[in-house]
């Protein structure tokens, strides 16, 4: 019987076995049969530990959201590891016109740092903290979002970029139980962190009383709200105020905002993921400040 010359096995076996491999694997895509949990990124995911990172340190990654960082002037840049392909992607010009070193690596190397599991499509920034923005300078916008204790990075992210895209002034959220600037919630914003102010106040209530202060009329976003969202809008600035993921507006909360609202919806489910209701109210009061 012959063999193949690569590795001395017969090529009718070598058949079967790829035909076997392809079952086995088609059965661990409709779950019947489990996932080995032996494969490479697995056991780096597993004895992958997060990075040490210091108070004016923050690790940045992904194509769109290096990109809006190193497109902003207000952030300054320690250092830029980025792959060979992300580097023509993101069409940095030479790195010795640069303010900042440049590392080629690979994407091996940003994985230690990342862990696996990290979307970071070859590239990672350096990175020190966006100057602290304060309530004053919110004087002049007509809309601005706030955010009572919403703890998920990955919804407010998506608040962010939603923000941005209704030309939201602000959003506005306290420092303790929710996230601090980082290399997730920036991921999850896309690019939208760096153009809207992400202002971490110490307390909520009192936020809301200067913003009432500079004329904005706050509401509160509650599933049993009284009114319609609608109706409860009023004058020419709005602050849209919207609570945690799962035990929305804390008490204090709801009583220092103007009115407490709904959102109504015909269909069998009343409550909507923070991140959707933020699109929704956003819209609606944009309707209402452009009439």
């Amino acid at each position: 019987m012959s063999k193949d010359d690569a590795g001395g096995k017969n090529a009718k076996d070598t058949h079967y076995a790829k035909l076997r491999r392809a079952h086995r694997d088609q059965k661990r895509e409709r779950g019947e049969i489990p996932t080995p949990k032996t494969d490479r990124r697995h056991r780096q995911a597993e004895d992958w530990k997060a990075p040490s990172l210091a108070p004016d340190q923050v690790l940045l990654y992904g194509l769109h959201t290096v990109r809006a960082a190193l497109d902003n002037p207000e952030r300054q840049i320690v250092r830029l590891s980025v792959t060979k392909n992300a580097a023509l992607r993101l069409e940095l010009p030479d790195p010795a016109t640069l303010p900042y070193p440049v590392e080629t690596v690979l994407p091996s190397d940003i994985d230690k740092v990342l862990g696996a599991d990290a979307i970071h499509q070859g590239v990672m920034l350096e990175t020190r903290p966006l100057p602290v923005r304060r309530l004053g300078a919110l004087k002049e916008s007509p809309l601005i979002l706030v955010l009572d204790q919403v703890t998920d990075p990955h919804n407010v992210g998506a608040i962010l970029r939603t923000a941005v895209a209704f030309g939201a002034g602000a959003v506005i959220t306290t420092m303790r139980h929710s996230p601090t600037e980082s290399g997730v919630l920036a991921k999850s914003a896309s690019g939208a962190l760096e153009l809207i102010p992400y202002i971490q106040i110490t307390n909520l209530a009192d936020a809301l009383e200067e913003l009432h202060s500079h004329g904005f009329h706050s509401v509160g976003l509650d599933s049993e709200g009284p009114e319609s969202f609608e109706a409860t809008l009023a004058g020419e600035k709005v602050a849209l105020v919207l609570g945690s993921e799962g035990k929305g507006l804390r008490q204090k909360t709801r009583t220092t905002c103007k009115a407490l609202a709904r959102l109504d919806m015909p269909g069998a489910i009343k409550s909507l993921n923070v991140s959707n209701a933020a699109a929704i109210a956003l819209y609606a009061a944009r309707q209402y400040l452009a009439r």
